[in-house]
Parts: structure tokens; C-alpha cells; sequence
């Protein structure tokens, strides 16, 4: 975890005399008694990071300064929320909880527009909104906001950072939470750091891994690989000067200097800037990227985890309702390793995720089972984020040896997958588009809304089957689901995306459609397919917050012996919710044996028909059904 600092040593001291020293600084009893919990913990990691420099104690006395000038900075609403959630600590662990994520421009136009959307958001019952990048970024070099010019700055065609404020407090009253994105492991070379960096100011060329000749970038990259080799060769670019800057994704992107204890107070300051105007929850991006080390890949480091824990450290003192969101789409090992209430205490779910696709495609659904046994359960007081589909594109993320245990050649069912969902496979339901597609070697990841996967485009009934079973393994395997919204209206591909500037050479904006008026109207209307998902989601939605067994994360396997039909259980106090789920197009009988640990009888909450299991069950082609089960 840390290296630890003896107990005697002066540095609590040392940042008290800072406190009491600051000018302009009340002191203030909470947080003293926050500070005295978490200084042991955040002196032992800022020491492990940065116990090298001579002056790391300096800097960690004014870090806490900081924070204490950020806590005294926050709002009387949000420390009334951090005492809140101080005691309801797995207030995000609710069976009510509902994600739902969208760009502002693309489905409000603006954050008056978010507003506006608040009375359809209780509608569909979301306790969490997540905004994708919203920041001042450059055009057309914005990586979809991911290049961050200002981080105290809302892209003005959105609106201002006030207006962002603003409706963070309105969601708040009106039960829901607002997510944005840090996007810490790099700025846009149009932020003022790397502006002054490029003019040759030597504190902040500090800031980025700036070298002088080739000499260290070619030392790095005999082990670091290229994320986007067709944006640019290897990890570092020629900046005008001559010198080298390290640009992991585009070469508008660079990497800041986490070894310099200057850019962690920097970017914690920006991140208690964005938990004062109301953020209860930031995505922290690319966390697997953050460190960097001769000699490694320079790829989830132990580091990067004592960063995340130093960064938390400083939210339980100025902001201790914040939590964070990793994203790490890596080995489903190393995702797991950012899960923790003192690091990420919620972590997307990306093998969940794709082997939902996978298990479609094939009927089977032996990789998903194994992964909800072998990968799901994670710490207590942390919770997935689960989803369909997200703003990004869908990419094969299993392990090979997971696979390779079934019988299953990665790299050939890889191929297969990218070959079934971009419609190249005989007698394919899905209309995906290929996202950097090598058609030599069969690679590529696949972009594309959930209708347009599910083959709306084909056979609209089915389509409907194939997206209620998808959402009802998010729904009821544990954690936040979360909808990319438009898709519980059925959205369909844009397949008009490259006609708007900058999009032409990126497919993943084919799922990213302006807002699907014309699919919202049909939501009342079950007789249509936009009808049909709304209700089969929004039963979905009330069942799950009916349903005490399914909060928390806590999942049990279960086996049925047939390879079509996912199984697994939600335990309660007294009662069980077993989940059964036919990724088969034909019907699946599971005979009354399979059930013998249950009372014969149970109840499918969803369609609220009695079952009894010593007669077996019969489940229809798509069918999921939530069984309220007693065990013997």
C-alpha cells in the first residue's frame, strides 16, 4: 500500500504550526478532526510519493493548507451533505440507485437544456447523471473534451461554470448526483501550463515529461507501447523548441509530471475546485496511465494506486462526500486492483459488459458466468457501475486464459465477435460499425447504439427481447446501472455522424446521436418498439427498487447445466432473488432438480406470476425472469 512514517516524527506538527500560521484561515473544528483521522494515512502516502525531495514535508504542509482553504471555501448545502454521507456511507449502494449519461451539447444542446430534461430524469427514476467533458477544451483538437484546456472553465457553448454550479444544486434537490470527468493524466497543449511550458518557463516544463534530445524518450519507449500509433509513433512528440513531450493518446495531449509534487497540489486543487461547485462524483480518467517509471510500461504502477489513495485522502479532508470513479479498461485483473474505499470506491464494469455482447452473439454464456463467479465480487463499501454500452466503443476485454479454460482461442473468438457485430458474419442480427478496423488481421472494436446491436434494424421484435435480457443483467447483478440515455427509447445508429465537422474519422459518433425526439414521443406507447424498451426498463427500474436483496454488490453462482441460460443469486435476509436469464432463440426447460436448495414456490417479480419449482421451468427465447426464492 504505503510506506509508513514513524508515529514520532514532527510532520503533524510541522503542518499544524503551517494551519495555524495561514493567513486568512478560521480554524475549524471539523475539519481538525477530519484531519487528525486521515493525516496518518495522507502523510504515509505523500511520503512513499514524494519522501525523496527534501522538501516533501513543505509540500505536504501546504497541501493541507489547501485543503483547509477549500473546506472553508465549501458551501453550508454541501457540508451538510458531507455529514450526511459521513454516516450513510453506502448511500451509493442503494437498490434505487440509477445512472444515466449523455453529452450535454448532443442530447440538451445545453446545461439549461440538462435543466430543462430534470422532470423526464425522475421520470425514468436516475439518482446519478453523468455530464461527459464539459471543460473548455480546443476545437477541432478536443478529443470529444478529453484535451482539457481549463478545468475552471464550461465550454461556453454549453454554458459557464455558475451554470454548471447551479444545476448541480438543482439535481441535488431533486435527488440525483451529478459525475463529471477528471481528466488528470494529461492536459490539452492549450492549457495554460502547457502553454507556459511551451514558451520555456522551467516550473511548469516541470509540470509534463519535457526532454531536451531523444536520449530519455527512447529509453522509455523501449518498453512503453503505442496507444494510437496511427496519430503518432511511440509515446512522445517534437514539440516547435526541438524538445520532446510525452503524449501518451494524441499528440494534443500531454502527460503531466506526477513525480513533481507541485502538479499534485496543482490537480488537487482542480479537483476540490470541481467538488465545491457541487460534483459528487468524479470518472477518474485513463488511472492505469498515471505513473511513470524507466524501465516499466509505465502502466497500472503501484504508484498510480498511492496516487488515487493520496488524491481520496485529500477529499475525506476538505470534501469527504466526493467519491471517484475508475476507468481502467485493462486486464480485468488490474481493473479489480483500483477497487477500494480508500482508492475508487466505484470502478466501471467493462468485462461485464462485453461478454453481455459476447453472450448474444453466441447463445452461450459460459465466459459471462464465469466472470460474475470468479470476477464480481469485490470490497465492501465499493460498487460497479454497470452498463450495456457507454459513449465509448465496445471492446473484447476478457482475459485469454479465462477463455482459454472453456476451451476458446481468444484471438479466434475475437475475431469472430468483431466479425458478428459489424454485420461480416452470415445471418448476423447486429448493424455495428467497425472502430479502427484492420481488415488484415480481422482486429477492430466496435461502435454502435444498443437497438442498432441488438438488430433492431433487422427484426424489431427480437430487438426488443435482446435489449430488456441485456439491461437485465445490469440491473440486478449488483451496483449503479447506468444508461447511455436515448437508449431506453430504442435509439438507432446515426449513420450521418461523419457529416458533422471532426467526426468523420472517428465511428463511435455513429452512437452518438443528437437527442431522439421522435423516439421520446413513442416512450407511452408499448405497441411501438420505442414503447416496448421504456415499459421493460422502467419495470425493471421498479422492481429493482422494491427489492431489498438486490442492493449492494453481493452475488452467489448458480448452475443450471445448460450453457444458454446465465444463473446466479442475490441474497437477503430471509429470502433469495435467483436470477435466471435465456440468451438462447429457443425455449431453455430447466427441470425441477436444478432447484432442489429452494422452496417449491417463488414468484417472478417482474411479471409477478407464480412459479412452482418442483414442476421445473420453461424459460421463452430472451426471457429474463427474478425469482423470489426461499432456501431450504
Amino acid at each position: 500500500m504505503h510506506e509508513s512514517v514513524s508515529v514520532d516524527d514532527n510532520s503533524q506538527q510541522h503542518v499544524l504550526a503551517a494551519l495555524d500560521g495561514a493567513e486568512g484561515l478560521t480554524p475549524d473544528p471539523d475539519f481538525r478532526r477530519r484531519l487528525d483521522q486521515h493525516f496518518p494515512t495522507l502523510r504515509g502516502l505523500f511520503h512513499s510519493l514524494y519522501g525523496s525531495r527534501q522538501d516533501w514535508l513543505d509540500q505536504l504542509a501546504a497541501l493541507v493548507v489547501q485543503s483547509a482553504r477549500s473546506w472553508q471555501e465549501r458551501s453550508a448545502d454541501l457540508k451538510a451533505l458531507d455529514t450526511e454521507r459521513e454516516t450513510n456511507t453506502g448511500w451509493f449502494q442503494s437498490n434505487a440507485m440509477l445512472g444515466g449519461v449523455c453529452y450535454v451539447d448532443r442530447y440538451a444542446e445545453s446545461l439549461e437544456g440538462v435543466r430543462a430534461r430534470i422532470p423526464y430524469f425522475k421520470e425514468l427514476g436516475l439518482t446519478y447523471l453523468h455530464l461527459m467533458p464539459l471543460f473548455l477544451a480546443p476545437e477541432p483538437h478536443s478529443d470529444g473534451g478529453y484535451a482539457v484546456s481549463s478545468y475552471r472553465q464550461v465550454n461556453p457553448k454549453l454554458g459557464t461554470m455558475e451554470q454548471l454550479k447551479s444545476l448541480a444544486a438543482e439535481l441535488r434537490r431533486n435527488g440525483i448526483s451529478l459525475v463529471v470527468d477528471f481528466i488528470f493524466n494529461h492536459t490539452s497543449d492549450e492549457h495554460d501550463w502547457a502553454q507556459k511550458a511551451a514558451a520555456g518557463d522551467p516550473e511548469y516544463s516541470d509540470y509534463y515529461w519535457i526532454f531536451p534530445d531523444r536520449t530519455m524518450p527512447d529509453a522509455f519507449e523501449e518498453n512503453v507501447r503505442e496507444i494510437f500509433p496511427e496519430n503518432h509513433p511511440g509515446s512522445f512528440i517534437q514539440m516547435p523548441d526541438g524538445r520532446w513531450v510525452w503524449a501518451t493518446f494524441h499528440t494534443y495531449q500531454w502527460d503531466l509530471n506526477y513525480s513533481n509534487p507541485d502538479v499534485f497540489r496543482a490537480m488537487a486543487g482542480e479537483m476540490l475546485f470541481l467538488a465545491n461547485q457541487g460534483v459528487d462524483i468524479l470518472r477518474m480518467d485513463a488511472v492505469a496511465f498515471i505513473w511513470k517509471q524507466l524501465g516499466t510500461t509505465c502502466e497500472n504502477l503501484p504508484e498510480a494506486h498511492s496516487l488515487l489513495q493520496a488524491f481520496n485522502s485529500v477529499c475525506r479532508l476538505a470534501a469527504p462526500s466526493l467519491l471517484f470513479k475508475s476507468e481502467a479498461i485493462v486486464h480485468p485483473d488490474e481493473v479489480a486492483r483500483y477497487i477500494d474505499p480508500a482508492e475508487c470506491q466505484l470502478s466501471y464494469n467493462p468485462l461485464q459488459m462485453a461478454l453481455i455482447w459476447e453472450s448474444l452473439a453466441t447463445r452461450d454464456v459460459s465466459l459471462l458466468a464465469q466472470a460474475l463467479e470468479r470476477r464480481h465480487n469485490i470490497p465492501d463499501g465499493t460498487a460497479w457501475v454497470n452498463y450495456v454500452r457507454s459513449h465509448d466503443d465496445i471492446g473484447w476485454t476478457f482475459a485469454d486464459e479465462d477463455a482459454a479454460e472453456l476451451g476458446i482461442n481468444g484471438f479466434d473468438h475475437r475475431r469472430f465477435l468483431n466479425s458478428f457485430y459489424v454485420n461480416r458474419f452470415p445471418g448476423s442480427f447486429a448493424r455495428g460499425v467497425p472502430f479502427q478496423d484492420n481488415p488484415k488481421t480481422g482486429d477492430c472494436r466496435i461502435s454502435g447504439t444498443t437497438a442498432s446491436l441488438c438488430g433492431m434494424e433487422v427484426n424489431p421484435a427480437e430487438a426488443v427481447e435482446r435489449i430488456l435480457l441485456a439491461h437485465s443483467v445490469p440491473f440486478s447483478t449488483g451496483g449503479i446501472p447506468l444508461l447511455y440515455l436515448g437508449d431506453e427509447v430504442a435509439q438507432l445508429n446515426d449513420y450521418n455522424y461523419a457529416m458533422e465537422e471532426g467526426h468523420d474519422a472517428d465511428s463511435r459518433w455513429v452512437h452518438r446521436p443528437h437527442y431522439p425526439a421522435r423516439h421520446y414521443a413513442r416512450r407511452s406507447d408499448p405497441a411501438t418498439p420505442e414503447g416496448a424498451v421504456f415499459a421493460g426498463l422502467k419495470r425493471m427500474i421498479a422492481v429493482r427498487a422494491a427489492t431489498p436483496e438486490l442492493a449492494g454488490t453481493r452475488l452467489v453462482d448458480f448452475h443450471t447445466g445448460d450453457r444458454a441460460v446465465l444463473a446466479y443469486q442475490r441474497p437477503g435476509e430471509s429470502s433469495t432473488v435467483l436470477v435466471l436469464a435465456n440468451f438462447s432463440d429457443s425455449p431453455e426447460a430447466l427441470p425441477a432438480e436444478t432447484f432442489a436448495g429452494f422452496s417449491p414456490a417463488a414468484v417472478d417479480l417482474l411479471s409477478e406470476a407464480a412459479l412452482h419449482l418442483d414442476e421445473g421451468i420453461t424459460l421463452l427465447p430472451r426471457q429474463s425472469v427474478w425469482l423470489r426464492v426461499t432456501p431450504l
